[in-house]
């Protein structure tokens, strides 16, 4: 099971890269309007935005998975998006009815705007696949070397030419296949917005449970893009946006949730917090309160008592699920651009269906959390915020003011680092070690929680500044100075002998653990590690690698970094002086 989940994991953190960009679009939409700005340049570029999400998903996907975030990836998945969409609008077939009643100079008209209303359904799934396989192929062959009279093609240039090929297999696929999945699109969506409150409860709970993952993304993605249809509009957050009088069944629950509850449950932990430490976690707690009410970014709450008390989780995932419920049963339609804070409330209340609704839910959902909240603390003992067993524990810093360093050393040092990404409010980690990372350091950084997913892949809850943190850390890593080690590592490193003088054994095994010397392209030095470029990724052996040397990290197929310690220039010496010999 952590094997699939830790599979699934760069696909829900690439989501949201393009999903990033959908406030932009509902602020330019809802501005333009008539009962605001009435600028209609305005609302067509927020439109534009909306219309263009299966080439943005493409794009935002590509990059999101592709090793180091290349460009590269996302030219790719524009090729391929491309290809498939315009192929398959060539082999659509269109209905005679289409066109029975149309003059005969317009029925090619007819035609061609009909394929263009069916092809809007394809979009985002079409750029959804586009960007996937763009993603893998860069990561499978942007370091092909083909024979000479090819070479120009070769690299990250394949990568393009494979993807459009790609392109055309789906546009086969989705042109001859278009009744078929146009089909089961339309009997998979019917299916979910007619089972109504089972559907809606479902999909609160599992909306909840998945944010553990991180795959709560996916489910979203389904709701709010795919299902149901208005005017070839489809997905329950287009189609708010689009007018649908029906829309927003998938997202109307969150809110008295997300701006009343959580805040409510941050009270009552405040409240329940032991009395010499209420002044400590009491401007956390506020601040994710605050935070939660406005915006919608609920993460830092939910991590805060997700794994110290999961009976409270349990509780919060179910509440979620009757507010789905209850909203639809009272015939409340509530749409958001980001998220269900007040910033989207307000700012899309005239399109709202009974909005002021959320005022008397919102309060009875307040009094709900905070009195199960406070009623199961206290019943329970439960561990929340304040209430912990440690004595002493450091309060957390505001984690956006810390260092890279501080963070890069509590995560285990730079050389523990494989990858380092980031999503709405966490780190996505893929690490050596998991065992040298230290959480309470972590947590006196600011992080809110530490999720170990298996595989290496760990995830650290910091706050909406996750992105920013992630940019600083590889900054950081980058630099040739950097050598922050853990220290639960300092034995571990002390341990291995220095190498100041590298023995032939070493090299030789290094060597032919790296393919042999016909694999190795280059071998540099870069502070405590040697930075070697391979022609074979699939020849390397890690495992032999790491017998030999402190650690191996592999920023790319290709790269594989070899940390030896300050006596890297000995180990670059010895490597010249054995290939010479």
């Amino acid at each position: 099971m952590k094997k699939i989940i830790a599979s699934l994991q760069p696909i829900g953190r690439a989501l949201m890269l393009p999903i990033a960009v959908l406030p932009v679009a509902a602020l330019l939409l809802r501005v333009g309007q008539p009962d605001l700005l009435d600028i209609a340049a305005i609302a067509a570029a927020g439109d534009a935005i909306f219309s263009n999400l299966g080439l943005l998903f493409a794009i935002g996907v590509a990059v999101g998975l592709a090793r180091e975030n290349h460009g590269a990836a996302g030219l790719a998945s524009v090729v391929g998006y491309l290809v498939a969409t315009k192929g398959a609008e060539v082999l659509i077939g269109v209905p005679p009815e289409v066109t029975a009643n149309v003059a005969e100079g317009l029925k090619e008209l007819a035609a061609a705007a009909f394929r263009e209303k069916e092809l809007a359904k394809l979009s985002v799934p079409a750029g959804l696949l586009s960007g996937l396989i763009a993603g893998v192929l860069y990561n499978r062959f942007s370091d092909i070397r083909l024979p000479s009279y090819l070479a120009f093609f070769g690299g990250r240039r394949f990568v393009p030419i494979a993807s459009g090929c790609a392109g055309i297999v789906l546009a086969l696929c989705f042109g001859f296949g278009w009744p078929v999945l146009e089909r089961g699109m339309d009997v998979g969506s019917q299916t979910v917005l007619e089972s109504e409150s089972l559907g809606l409860f479902a999909y609160g709970v599992l909306n909840r449970v998945l944010i553990v993952t991180g795959l709560h993304h996916i489910l979203n993605n389904i709701a709010w893009f795919l299902l149901g249809d208005y005017n070839g509009v489809t997905g329950d957050l287009k189609r708010f946006f689009a007018g649908d009088p029906s829309a927003g069944a998938f997202m109307s629950g969150f809110f008295p949730m997300m701006m009343f509850g959580l805040p409510a449950a941050c009270l009552a932990m405040y409240h329940t917090a032991q009395p010499e430490k209420r002044k400590a976690v009491g401007g956390m707690l506020f601040s994710m309160a605050l935070t939660s009410f406005l915006t919608g970014v609920t993460e830092p709450i939910e991590f805060s008592f997700m794994f110290l008390a999961p009976m409270l989780y349990a509780i919060h995932a179910v509440l979620t699920g009757i507010a789905m419920v209850g909203m639809q049963a009272l015939g409340v339609h509530l749409g958001f651009g980001f998220s269900a804070g007040l910033f989207d409330y307000i700012l899309n209340y005239s399109q709202a269906t009974r909005p002021l609704m959320l005022i008397p839910v919102g309060l009875g959902y307040f009094a709900l959390y905070y009195g199960l909240f406070r009623y199961f603390i206290l019943r329970f003992d439960l561990r929340t915020l304040g209430r912990e067993i440690e004595e002493g524990a450091p309060v957390p810093e505001t984690a956006g003011s810390v260092p890279a360093l501080n963070w890069i050393g509590a995560l285990g040092g730079a050389e523990n680092l494989r990858a380092v990404e980031a999503c709405t409010t966490r780190l996505r980690l893929v690490v050596l070690d998991p065992a040298r990372l230290d959480e309470r350091r972590l947590k006196s950084l600011g992080a809110r929680g530490v999720l170990n997913i298996g595989e290496g892949g760990i995830q650290v809850v910091v706050g909406p500044i996750a992105d920013q943190l992630a940019s600083d850390i590889r900054a950081q890593m980058r630099t040739p100075t950097t050598n922050v080690q853990s220290h639960g590592s300092m034995d571990h490193q002390a341990s291995k002998s220095q190498p100041a003088n590298v023995s032939t054994e070493s090299i030789a095994a290094v060597r032919r653990a790296l393919g042999g010397k016909q694999n190795i392209r280059e071998i540099r030095e870069l502070g405590s590690r040697l930075c070697v470029k391979v022609t074979d990724p699939a020849s390397v052996d890690e495992d032999a690698l790491g017998a030999t040397v402190r650690a191996v990290a592999r920023p790319s197929a290709a790269d594989v970094h070899l940390i030896v310690g300050p006596d890297a220039n000995g180990w670059s010496a010895a490597f010249a002086a054995y290939s010479s010999s």
